[in-house]
């Protein structure tokens, strides 16, 4: 049996009056692979940052294993201007198979110069150097909130596999379901101040959650009709009552208790019938835009049709952001233009966010644009109800913006943008920071949104619910418009020949570097023997992963596999480590 790393026992946390969470209990072994999931503000953030030692406990244990060592990536990292990438990583000790390591994960991530000053570095390439400072450590047990931030879709990716490879226990906060299905095998649930745990990955866990929601449904009504069964039996009864009685009395007050819980389900349902959008929209007529040496678009032509929801998709730095901006007029074009309808209003959700007056309250903020929402039809919904839709509840809407969590504050944010009823939305990376319960809220608007929609995104799965075409950036130009989403994009690249995609990608001149290894003959045997070898492990784990999520399967069988499946790990971390050495000097 695996042995737990770590073992949290009864904690509690509260911030005034407000319960994040109380005697949450549970452990996580050798090589478990576990996501934590959440609604905004209910303290998934701050249970792991208590875990990792940065935040201190009302109450209750955190217990580790003898010599276990913890990597552990938040949401903010902090790094010494002037100190470079490399320095910022560990403590090398000029160790060259160390620097070599660091180097391999650097790349893979899009840091180039390993020499370079963090200051120097925007706060995505920064987080990017916290991300492989946690990885290059190769800790017994990593924990990784939003590990996704400020990665694209390549990237993600490649840590997909790393992370799925490694033999290392892993505890992960992360809005990216794709990711989170991929990689975890157990998902534990903060609601209601309490833990629950589903032991299988993200897919499961949506069925039985909704089981357990209906289960916990089911019995409150039970609850309450019997509530109004005894209320009445103690309007009956005024005076005093027996020992009998007494008993019955005490356990109507438990009753109500039970019965005034509340599940924070959503009940409001929101579609827009008066969006009108005329069948000019825009087109982008022949547009160039150049930064120094850089191409973002070249004699680029799009003409935009009416209901359409793109996607926009590509590795950073490829000009995603800037054609949003251009299109938006922010950015002007070197050549070419953009004719934009008459009737487009525009709705705006930047990566940057909205500076907010923390001393508002938030109903507010959003009562400051609009009181409520013509949704056609006849009917209108107040700011109130539409703060509701996005699961902001009564009690948080007349709360103080400052009091908000970052995750909330971009909640908000949307918001704003949706309450000015705009017929062209442009969105993006709006998944960030957005808990998977908002995505959803988020995902069923825009699939009902009546207009005009372009998603830039990095979330393979809120993307492929979202459009119906793409624009993939290459980089220095180069644009493809391909008909399908995410996940038929990539199934269309598997299919092509190996030499048309590697011809299809631009060639970007890379920094002259001097010294550079070659691969002996013997090496290039190795390195193509081991790409073979890791593609069979690859897919025997699979397998083996299949037929042990299989309900029928005999327990011989589960305890064969079961023990093959760390010995096949094992080799699969020696061969990915041995391929990233090799892969360096392959090209």
């Amino acid at each position: 049996m695996p042995q737990p790393v770590i073992d949290i026992q009864n904690v509690s946390k509260r911030f005034g009056e407000r319960v994040l969470f109380e005697n949450v209990s549970f452990s996580i072994a050798e090589r478990q692979k576990v996501g934590l999931i959440a609604r905004n503000g209910r303290g998934k953030s701050t249970l792991l940052s208590m875990i990792a030692g940065k935040e201190s406990l009302d109450s209750g244990e955190i217990i580790f294993r003898n010599g276990v060592r913890v990597g552990y990536l938040s949401q903010e990292s902090v790094f010494d201007d002037n100190e470079t990438v490399l320095d910022a990583c560990f403590n090398h000790n000029n160790e060259e198979e160390k620097i070599l390591k660091a180097r391999q994960i650097l790349t893979k991530l899009k840091i180039a110069d390993l020499n370079q000053r963090m200051g120097e570095l925007s706060g995505g390439q920064q987080k990017r150097v916290a991300l492989a400072n946690v990885l290059i450590t190769e800790p017994d047990l990593l924990i990784l909130d939003e590990p996704t931030n400020h990665l694209d879709i390549e990237m993600i990716e490649w840590l997909e596999g790393f992370l799925s490879r490694g033999s290392q226990a892993l505890l992960m906060v992360t809005h990216d379901r794709f990711f989170l299905d991929r990689i975890c095998s157990i998902i534990i649930e903060l609601d209601d101040h309490q833990i629950y745990t589903y032991r299988g990955n993200y897919s499961y866990y949506l069925e039985k959650r909704q089981e357990r929601l209906e289960n916990r449904q089911a019995e409150l009504e039970r609850c309450r009709n019997l509530y109004r069964t005894e209320l009445e039996w103690m309007r009956r009864m005024p005076q005093a009552r027996g020992h009998k009685a007494k008993y019955r009395e005490d356990a109507f007050w438990e009753l109500k208790d039970k019965v005034s819980h509340r599940l924070e389900e959503r009940q409001l349902k929101l579609k827009l019938y008066n969006v009108y959008i005329g069948s000019k929209i825009f087109e982008s007529q022949y547009v160039s835009k150049a930064f120094d040496e850089k191409t973002i678009l070249k004699d680029f032509y799009y003409n935009f049709a009416r209901y359409e929801k793109m996607g926009i998709v590509g590795k950073n730095g490829t000009g995603k952001s800037t054609f949003i901006k251009l299109l938006l007029g922010l950015v002007q074009p070197d050549e070419g233009r953009f004719v934009i309808g008459e009737t487009v209003k525009f709705g705006y959700f930047s990566q940057e966010g909205l500076k907010f007056d923390d001393q508002q309250k938030v109903i507010d903020v959003i009562k400051g644009i609009a009181e409520y929402i013509d949704v056609g039809k006849g009917k209108h919904m107040s700011a109130s109800q539409f703060l509701q839709y996005f699961l902001f509840s009564p009690e948080q809407q007349y709360d103080y913006v400052y009091k908000l969590s970052g995750g909330e504050k971009r909640k908000l944010y949307l918001c704003t943008v949706l309450m000015k009823h705009p017929n062209f939305l442009i969105l993006d990376e709006p998944t960030n920071d957005l808990d998977i319960d908002t995505l959803q809220v988020l995902e069923e608007y825009l699939e009902d949104f009546p207009g005009c929609v372009i998603v830039v995104s990095h979330d393979r799965y809120f993307t492929d619910k979202i459009v119906d075409h793409l624009l993939v950036f290459h980089g220095e130009g180069d644009i493809q418009d391909f008909p399908g989403n995410y996940t038929q994009y990539r199934e269309y690249q598997r299919l092509q020949p190996k030499e048309q995609v590697e011809a299809a990608k631009p060639q970007v001149r890379e920094k002259p570097h001097t010294e550079k290894h070659k691969l002996s003959y013997k090496e290039k045997v190795e390195y193509e023997k081991l790409e073979k070898d890791i593609e069979a492990l690859e897919s025997e784990q699979k397998q083996i992963e299949q037929v042990l999520s299989s309900p029928d399967v005999p327990v011989d069988k589960i305890v064969e596999l079961s023990k093959r499946l760390p010995i096949l790990k094992d080799e699969l971390d020696e061969k990915s480590m041995r391929w990233l050495e090799l892969a360096e000097f392959a090209s």
